[in-house]
């Protein structure tokens, strides 16, 4: 078994990895480096379907999967397998996926609906066949040195139908959880399947490809269910019946959005969505029949659109709570717009913006935000910030799915050298030892066991 780390393991995001089985290479995932794409935004002025692939890879905004080449790799990819639909996962797809043409793009129904999407909205063509799947089934992926089972396990992240993805093979079992949190009380779905996790654990795990982002944060990740009671306590506290009140959290976060919506209806305020992001993911949900609040809110996709309901508030403040993109302030967003008085919405002492999102540990991200966040305090309005719980595992959730997993090599993913270091040192604890058992790895980096 032989493992390629294409992308993110020296970055948060742009995540693929691909291994080898014999004479058959299976893909996971192929997303965005999204700082990269914020910065090339706000030097252009455009949205990312605006960017060539020999641009995105200019700017390193997508995978090197080109190391596929250089490896022999290239036509022996049989599957790319896609754990959920998070652009740090799938933004790169649209992008790469026509170098490996006979290859299965697999992914289940709501991570599917939203490449589709992103397809018809960048206006793209993939001959790649399509396989979607759901969580707890299996799927026979045909190989030329033999069929290869994947299996797929339901887990909670911070978006709908994620899975955590085993490989069954000769050379044994390969794990890939990329991303996920054990959330034991999930606002949308169940909790992650325990028994199913102990069952592969049990039967000899080979080698563990794990999210590794808050391996250095000391604690078990809160439940969604905290973020929605502190989300009701943040909407209640704003009572001026006149101010302009805008929530913005992760566009993909279908179930942080019903919980809004769910406050919002007590505020007898009509509930409009507003952005291009937002309508992809919301109409995907609603695509697969999870989007229970759709009857409850009014979208707003194009500029236009947008505009004159913006004009709208500015006129009646109180009747309206904004849902918006915006939260890492990037360029060009709705509510980048409106803190630039970009929009017919001018904001004044007294309205409310809630950021129901933390923001992504990347220094453009945080700047970002720092730059919008003074804006708004200028014009006097009321900002509460980190309304959010995140939906990675910290240390303590990767030491539950260490113990039930039990693997016999352990990869950390998803962050920086410094990020993924503590994982080592978990593992350590453990009982693995560092390049025996544990390996930090490099994009582009080959590890054979």
């Amino acid at each position: 078994m032989e493992v390629c780390t294409i992308g993110g393991f020296e970055e948060v995001g742009k995540n693929m990895t691909a291994v080898k089985f014999g004479e058959d290479v299976i893909i996971f995932d192929a997303g965005y480096y999204l700082p990269a794409i914020i910065d090339i935004q706000e030097e252009e002025g455009q949205q990312h379907g605006a960017h060539t692939e020999s641009k995105l890879r200019r700017i390193g905004a997508i995978p090197d999967d080109l190391v596929l080449d250089r490896l022999g790799w290239t036509d022996k990819v049989r599957a790319i397998v896609i754990g959920h639909a998070h652009l740090d996962h799938i933004g790169a797809l649209p992008y790469i996926a026509h170098r490996y043409p006979n290859a299965e793009i697999i992914a289940t129904p709501f991570t599917m609906a939203v490449i589709e999407g992103i397809l018809a909205d960048d206006k793209i063509v993939l001959k790649n066949p399509r396989k979607i799947i759901h969580a707890d089934t299996s799927y026979i992926i045909k190989g030329k040195t033999e069929n290869l089972r994947a299996e797929f396990i339901h887990t909670t992240h911070s978006t709908i139908q994620c899975v955590l993805i085993a490989i069954h093979s000769k050379e044994g079992v390969f794990f890939y959880a990329l991303d996920f949190k054990l959330d034991n009380f999930p606002v949308m779905g169940d909790a992650p399947r325990y028994n199913k996790l102990k069952e592969l654990g049990n039967k000899g795990i080979k080698v563990l490809v794990v999210d590794s982002l808050y391996s250095g944060t000391e604690r078990k990740t809160p439940s969604e269910r905290i973020a929605r009671n502190m989300l009701e306590d943040a909407m209640s506290s704003v009572r001026d019946k006149n101010s302009a009140f805008i929530v913005t959290t992760f566009s993909s976060h279908i179930a942080r959005l019903k919980s809004i919506v769910d406050f919002g209806n007590k505020t007898n305020r009509k509930i409009v969505f507003l952005g291009r992001s937002l309508n992809k993911y919301v109409s995907a949900a609603i695509k697969v029949g999870m989007c229970p609040f759709q009857k409850n809110i009014i979208i707003m996709k194009y500029r236009k659109q947008v505009d004159a309901m913006l004009k709208k508030v500015e006129k009646e403040r109180g009747k309206y709570l904004l849902v918006c993109t915006g939260h890492q302030a990037e360029p060009g967003s709705i509510l980048d717009r409106i803190s630039r008085e970009e929009t017919p919405l001018k904001l004044r002492e007294g309205d409310n913006v809630i950021f129901s999102s933390s923001v992504i540990p990347t220094p453009v991200n945080i700047n970002a935000r720092d730059k919008m966040d003074k804006k708004l305090r200028k014009k006097g309005v009321r900002i509460q910030t980190d309304v959010h719980v995140s939906g990675h595992a910290s240390r303590e959730d990767l030491r539950d799915l260490l113990k039930i997993l039990k693997p016999k090599h352990i990869i950390p993913a998803h962050g920086t050298l410094q990020q993924e270091t503590p994982m080592i040192e978990l593992s350590s604890e453990l009982g693995y030892k560092f390049g025996e058992t544990s390996h930090l790895s490099s994009n582009g980096k080959v590890l054979k066991f």
